[in-house]
């Protein structure tokens, strides 16, 4: 039930969205327009945005993601991507109420896996259209991706050692809340995170 929920979300942002269409939607996102039809890279695979649906690849999407990406094409705005200084997601504007499910789901999650995302750093870079962090940023290793073409998420590692477990801390680009509602900007760091997991299962 929850998932036919989600997907009528999906419709009605699109409604929403088409119905009165900004001029400017391709510069804003950014995308490569074609017809109707928006293109551009999300959560590691081509996306498309039509009317009728939220494509990744070919997979129709009509669960969270897809939400996410409606809300992303809703926000666009002609500003662009404030990669520094690096933002905390407690320390973004109402973010109290989601800042522990956060901490869960976007950063603990990867804690057991610091070895192996490592070792496949270079496909998750390549895959989430990422780079290195920038330079002043600590941590054993790190790295930065973009789920989104204007949300950049820094992610930072530490190993294990005598003393401490493992770590992970994610970082958002400055102002990553411009281009989306701050519960929304949660799940983009969860579902990065999980997007992450695949890449590196699947080694």
């Amino acid at each position: 039930m929850m998932s036919n929920n989600y997907a009528k979300i999906v419709q009605d942002n699109l409604e929403k969205l088409f119905e009165n269409i900004p001029t400017d939607l391709a510069d804003a996102l950014p995308a490569q327009q074609n017809g109707d039809a928006f293109l551009f890279e999300a959560f590691g695979e081509t996306c498309e945005i039509r009317s009728d649906g939220i494509y990744l690849g070919e997979v129709q999407q009509a669960g969270v993601i897809g939400i996410l990406i409606s809300l992303y094409a809703l926000n666009a705005k002609p500003e662009t991507c404030l990669i520094e200084p690096l933002k905390a997601f407690k320390d973004f504007p109402n973010s109290m109420p989601y800042a522990g499910a956060f901490v869960t789901h976007t950063q603990q999650i990867l804690v057991p896996y610091v070895d192996n995302i490592e070792s496949s750093s270079d496909r998750i870079i390549e895959t989430l259209k990422g780079c290195k962090a920038p330079s002043n940023v600590g941590g054993d290793f790190s790295f930065m991706v973009y789920p989104l073409p204007k949300i950049a998420l820094c992610y930072i590692f530490y190993e294990a050692d005598e003393d401490f477990p493992a770590s992970v801390t994610c970082l958002y680009s400055n102002n990553a809340h411009s281009f989306l509602p701050i519960d929304a900007l949660a799940d983009v760091g969860e579902y990065t995170s999980k997007k992450m997991l695949d890449l590196v299962q699947k080694k």
